[in-house]
C-alpha cells in the first residue's frame, strides 16, 4: 500500500503545530503572569529610583509548610514592598474581606482568590525573614491588563503604574541604613535559586497543601503517582491512581 499521500498531507500541516503550541501558550495563566511581572519590571525599572529602591523579582522562600513564591520585594529605607501582580482583562469586583473577587469578561464570570489573601502570606514570610519591625513590610497588588475596578479597592490594591504612586507616597523613612542593607542580604542568602527546579518544587508543595492524598510513589517503580477522575466507561466519576507521566519526563 502506498503511505505517500498521507505522509505528504501530514508534512504539509507540520508546519500548522509550532503555531498552535504557541498560541496555546500565549493564552495560558503561566505566560499571563509573566507578562505581568515583566511589565512590572519594566515600569520600576524606568521609575524607580535605583538608589532608593533594591528591587527582587520572582523571589522563592522555605516556609515551615513548603516554599512560598513571591513576584517581586522592593527594599527602602520607607520600607520592604511586597508585591503580587494579576494580569487580567474585564471587570473586576471585590472588597478587602471577601475570600473571593470576581472577573467579569462580557457575559462571562469567573471568580479567583483574593490576591490581598494571597499576598499576606508573601509580606508574612518576608517580615519574619527579615525580621523587620512592625509595620515596615507593606502589601501591595498591582493589576496589569486590560481590567477595569468595579468596586472601590483598598489605596494598596493598583491598576497599571499606580504601584509606583503608591510605594513613593511612603516617604518618612522607618529602616536605618544598616537595616536596609541586612534586609537586602538576607533576601539575596535566603531566596532559592531560581530556575525551573525551584518552580516545578514549588507547584508540588502547592499541590499537597491544597490536597495532601493527591501525590504518592507507586510501591512497584517509585514513581510519583496522582489521583484521576475516570470520565468514560463503566468506572466512569471513580477516583484511581496513575503514574504522573509528566513528573518522569521532568527527571
Amino acid at each position: 500500500m502506498d503511505y505517500s499521500p498521507l505522509i505528504g498531507q501530514v508534512m504539509n500541516i507540520w508546519w500548522l503545530l509550532p503555531i498552535v503550541i504557541l498560541g496555546a501558550l500565549l493564552k495560558s495563566s503561566w505566560f499571563k503572569g509573566k507578562l505581568g511581572e515583566a511589565l512590572v519590571k519594566s515600569a520600576v525599572w524606568y521609575r524607580l529610583p535605583k538608589e532608593t529602591y533594591t528591587p527582587f523579582h520572582d523571589v522563592t522562600l522555605l516556609t515551615a509548610d513548603g516554599t512560598t513564591q513571591i513576584d517581586h520585594v522592593f527594599v527602602s529605607a520607607f520600607g520592604v514592598f511586597v508585591v503580587e501582580t494579576k494580569h487580567m482583562k474585564g471587570w473586576i469586583f471585590g472588597s478587602e474581606w471577601q475570600a473571593k473577587w470576581t472577573q467579569k469578561i462580557f457575559k462571562k464570570t469567573f471568580q479567583f482568590q483574593n490576591p490581598l489573601r494571597q499576598n499576606y502570606k508573601h509580606a508574612k514570610t518576608i517580615e519574619q525573614l527579615l525580621e523587620a519591625p512592625e509595620g515596615s513590610v507593606k502589601s501591595l497588588i498591582v493589576f496589569t491588563g486590560d481590567s477595569t475596578f468595579k468596586t472601590e479597592m483598598p489605596a494598596n490594591v493598583t491598576h497599571a503604574g499606580g504601584f509606583i504612586r503608591y510605594i513613593e507616597s511612603f516617604s518618612e523613612p522607618v529602616l536605618q541604613k544598616d537595616q536596609v542593607e541586612d534586609a537586602v542580604d538576607r533576601i539575596r542568602s535566603g531566596r532559592l535559586e531560581r530556575g525551573f527546579k525551584t518552580n516545578r518544587e514549588h507547584v508540588r508543595h502547592l499541590r499537597k497543601r491544597v490536597n495532601p492524598e493527591s501525590e504518592r510513589a507507586c510501591p512497584k517503580c517509585g514513581n510519583q503517582m496522582v489521583i484521576r477522575t475516570v470520565k468514560k466507561g463503566e468506572r466512569a466519576g471513580q477516583l484511581i491512581l496513575i503514574i504522573n507521566i509528566i513528573s518522569i519526563m521532568e527527571y
